[in-house]
């Protein structure tokens, strides 16, 4: 860390009781998270294929998020600096986890690719080539996508109003 830098904190609060000694395919992976001051709470599962319920969000789908909710604030901001006048943004990204094809069950899973495709609409007269220079920039100046060792990929549309 910088000396003297300010630093930015975000506490959570993760809660689950239950009991795993039903073994592996039977406990509860129902748990809720907090983030205080925030009054909202999430109900969360894990992945369905990790004995999860569908109905609710799992971590992955949360990584994937606020990877294109980041990429979504921070082109807003450059967008906004540069004077371009965005009036709608929408991203359906993905994020890719395979499983381990060596069979031995013990290689960690990892999120390896999350594709954000947003579809930007602006309103004015600016370029394909600049808007293509902004979200670059504010993939360059996202916060989750500078902490994620995923391949970060970003297919971005663009429409005028």
């Amino acid at each position: 860390m910088t000396e003297g830098a300010a630093v930015h904190r975000y506490a959570t609060t993760c809660t689950w009781d239950g009991s795993t000694g039903v073994g592996y395919d039977h406990y509860d992976r129902a748990h809720r998270v907090q983030a205080t001051p925030a009054r909202t709470e999430l109900d969360l599962t894990s992945d369905p294929a990790f004995g999860g319920d569908p109905a609710r969000l799992n971590p992955e789908q949360l990584l994937v998020a606020a990877a294109s909710s980041c990429q979504l604030l921070a082109f807003l901001a450059v967008a906004a600096r540069a004077r371009v006048d965005v009036v709608d943004y929408r991203d359906e990204a993905t994020g890719e986890m395979p499983e381990p094809t060596d069979g031995s069950g013990f290689t960690p899973m990892w999120v390896e690719r999350i594709v954000l495709r947003p579809a930007i609409t602006v309103r004015g007269d600016t370029s394909e080539d600049r808007l293509r220079r902004l979200v670059d920039l504010a993939h360059h100046e996202c916060f989750i996508a500078n902490s994620l060792r995923s391949e970060i990929v970003i297919d971005a549309a663009f429409r005028w109003a």
